[in-house]
């Protein structure tokens, strides 16, 4: 359908006269008559009925105006979903279980006003490009990797340090623990098959095992979260790494057991990255709520990339 045509016949059907419409559509009498009849010509009925006093609704278009005028409000969201300076403030949290979501989240209740797009890439190199290019306004990321230094046009700062956990099932060695320190994970497996090589994720991880001695084991396919923690449920000797602020939800019977690291607690490093020219407002009052909250454990009890 041509929105031009229907915003046509809304500003008639508000003016009553073809003639205003056109003056207030700033297009020659003509062309409304045109629009109108192409409009009318589309949906097999007559819109409109001449009078003396200019146009009158018929009983077709009275039942028609409400649609139109709800297929111009979405036309406008759709614009505005896309245009930079109008949309909403476009974060990539790198996924939606993970802490970042978490922390943005927060922001939302506390800033229930602001208007957001939560999307998800890959890594921090499409996460850079796509804030270069303007299609994100901001990115959570760990920075820099070695080798990766950021564009002197990306803006970047701290925003928090996640501890890791380690999640095991039931029946593991160490499920009874309330705590274990890295060195005690010497010798146990442990399987993350999502881990990818080249990514910022991935460089945290092997960075970590190398500190630490510990056997991390990428094999196999990645089917996704569930498959894996169906694994871990019913394994004696595999356990994963997992995010304290993830969101992981498994059946009762899983029963998997969340363990602390500690001396030292291992910490992600997330930083918010985003384009040092960039005007939107919501990003600014984003910056503002991270700066508010930060809170930094002490050094000597995390442990983190020197990269990072």
């Amino acid at each position: 359908m041509d929105t031009d045509a229907v915003r046509t016949f809304v500003t008639a059907a508000d003016t009553e006269r073809f003639q205003d419409a056109a003056a207030e559509l700033s297009v020659t009498q003509q062309a409304v008559s045109k629009r109108i009849a192409t409009l009318e010509k589309f949906l097999g009925v007559r819109l409109f009925t001449r009078t003396g006093r200019g146009a009158e609704l018929t009983i077709d278009g009275q039942a028609f105006l409400p649609h139109a005028r709800e297929l111009l409000r979405a036309e406008e969201r759709a614009v505005a979903s896309v245009r930079p300076g109008r949309r909403a403030l476009r974060v990539d949290v790198i996924g939606r279980r993970l802490g970042p979501a978490a922390l943005l989240g927060g922001f939302h209740r506390g800033h229930p006003e602001a208007e957001l797009d939560v999307v998800t890439l890959f890594d921090a190199e499409a996460a850079v490009d796509a804030i270069r290019s303007g299609t994100v306004d901001a990115s959570f990321r760990a920075v820099a990797m070695p080798g990766r230094e950021l564009p002197d046009d990306i803006g970047v700062a701290w925003a928090f340090d996640e501890p890791i956990q380690l999640l095991t099932g039931p029946a593991h060695e160490l499920a009874a623990a309330r705590t274990v320190t890295p060195a005690e994970l010497v010798g146990h497996r442990i399987w993350m098959p999502g881990l990818v090589p080249g990514t910022e994720w991935a460089a945290f991880y092997d960075d970590l095992a190398a500190a630490f001695g510990l056997t991390i084991e990428i094999t196999g396919p990645d089917f996704g979260t569930e498959p894996l923690l169906d694994t871990i449920a019913d394994s004696r000797s595999l356990a994963t790494f997992v995010g304290e602020h993830t969101r992981l939800f498994w059946p009762p019977d899983h029963d998997l057991r969340r363990i602390a690291l500690r001396h030292p607690t291992p910490v992600y490093p997330h930083s918010l990255l985003w384009h040092r020219d960039n005007p939107h407002p919501t990003l600014a009052a984003l910056r503002d709520h991270l700066r508010a909250g930060r809170v930094r454990r002490a050094d000597a009890e995390t442990w983190t990339p020197a990269w990072a």
